[in-house]
């Protein structure tokens, strides 16, 4: 019988292979030697294809896991090489990704109490302290936020024009010309009308547009969403929170922002107060998988007022009979529109028991001056433009006097030799290369190699 990771003898099962999983890592590791494997799709999918063989053969191989997590190694772009800048994709931490484990062990499912009674409470505790760190605590009136674990921004987001949707019934989306796709999908998905877009000249949310936008839609209280932008994936922007929520509060608009990625920015004392105005919305989404260093999955929606999150109340007499919840036992349904979930609190809990807010808000720091340092060794140089100071940890640049072909064939050839992983993003109506800074351990070094790695791809 093949043998199982929990129960008594779980962790006496594990422990050699989780020697056979790290000495496959370090293999995969130096086989790649650099921050993307080279070859490009075709050459790392036939590594891939070779290494894998039938994928469900008649007779297992009890070699399969060196195997296959060594090739995953071999052919992954590693998130913690200096290197590898291009998009919201962390490194995490080793003790968030230890207590991962831990979770996948105990494999609680979040749908019964009878399934996950620690993790339930845990979820419970650490999510409601996360709300605080948004809104603060209770109001005059008594009433207090709560959070949810999602996957990530896209079904944050989609949760929130979902709540809005069954609050107000008819809804219609404002958002600017900034906004995460996730939002455009949400209204399609929900069968909301087509979202109004108002423009973002300077890469934020235009607030006189906006004015005008919701003067003209009119309509009743709450009938119309304004989501705004705190962190976009081009270039970190943050739009102006506190106009944005002054003239929703005018019209009687409901308002969310998408703070996936500037979410973060509440552990700094330092840029926190780049985020006034978060507090003024109704919901709010977090990706603690970005700036908060933690293995994916590890979405969360703030909500300001917890009672906002009654429509998601659900009924299956298998997971939350009356009767069981009437004599205590609590009822989880309501926590997501997904039923099995896995808990993916823990190695957030871990994660902000080890470092607390000091060390959380010393990793942001760190990578926001690592962004500050590689834009003035832009600025500086001769052969390259930048786009603009950062906001966050992205700096987008380009070489000087390229073309848009120029600028994409050069990321395209560093991506192919495996050299550096630099994402695109088009602002001015121009292309540009976009590092996205979330090692806290890249150095000054890094900074200027990858800079010399992108000059000396440019054709002159």
């Amino acid at each position: 019988m093949s043998p199982l990771a929990s129960g008594p003898q779980g962790p006496t099962t594990l422990r050699p292979l989780l020697t056979t999983v790290l000495d496959a890592l370090t293999a995969g590791a130096a086989t790649r030697d650099g921050p993307l494997p080279a070859g490009g799709p075709t050459e790392v999918a036939a590594r891939l294809r070779e290494a894998l063989g039938d994928p469900l053969p008649d007779h297992g191989d009890e070699d399969a896991l060196r195997t296959l997590v060594q090739a995953l190694a071999a052919g992954a772009a590693d998130p913690a090489d200096p290197l590898c800048t291009a998009h919201l994709h962390c490194p995490p931490l080793a003790v968030a990704t230890a207590a991962d484990l831990a979770a996948s062990v105990l494999n609680p499912s979040l749908d019964s109490w009878d399934q996950a009674p620690a993790a339930s409470e845990l979820e419970t505790l650490v999510t409601r302290a996360l709300a605080a760190e948004v809104y603060g605590k209770a109001d005059q009136a008594g009433t207090t936020g709560d959070a949810l674990v999602t996957t990530g921004g896209t079904e944050s987001n989609q949760l929130a024009l979902l709540l809005a949707r069954e609050h107000h019934g008819h809804t219609q989306l404002v958002c600017a010309e900034n906004a995460h796709h996730s939002l455009r999908r949400a209204t399609w998905l929900l069968g909301l009308p087509e979202p109004v877009t108002v423009p973002a000249p300077a890469g934020t949310m235009d607030p006189a547009a906006l004015g005008e936008a919701l003067t003209a839609l009119q309509g009743p209280r709450g009938s119309l969403l304004v989501a705004a932008t705190a962190g976009t994936t081009d270039a970190g922007l943050i739009d102006p929170l506190p106009d944005i929520a002054t003239l929703c509060e005018t019209h009687g608009a409901r308002l969310h922002i998408d703070a996936a990625y500037g979410g973060g920015l509440l552990f700094s004392d330092r840029h926190r107060p780049k985020l006034d105005g978060l507090a003024r919305a109704h919901t709010v989404t977090l990706d603690l998988h970005k700036l908060g260093w933690q293995p994916i999955a590890a979405g969360l929606l703030a909500v300001r007022d917890r009672h906002d999150l009654a429509p998601l109340g659900h009924h299956a007499d298998y997971l939350n009979a009356d009767d069981d919840t009437e004599a205590g036992l609590p009822d989880l349904l309501g926590r997501s529109l997904r039923t099995t979930r896995r808990p993916d609190i823990l190695k957030i809990a871990v994660t902000l028991k080890t470092l607390g807010r000091t060390g959380l808000g010393a990793l942001v720091d760190r990578v926001c001056e690592r962004a500050a340092e590689f834009a003035e060794l832009i600025d500086r140089h001769p052969r390259f433009e930048l786009h603009d100071r950062p906001t966050i940890s992205t700096v987008l640049f380009r070489p000087v006097n390229a073309t848009d072909d120029t600028v994409a064939a050069v990321r395209r050839s560093l991506l192919t030799e495996g050299r550096a992983v630099l994402g695109r993003a088009r602002l001015d109506d121009r292309l540009w290369l976009k590092a996205t800074l979330l090692n806290p351990h890249t150095g000054a070094d890094d900074l200027a190699a990858l800079l010399k790695l992108v000059e000396g791809h440019t054709p002159r």
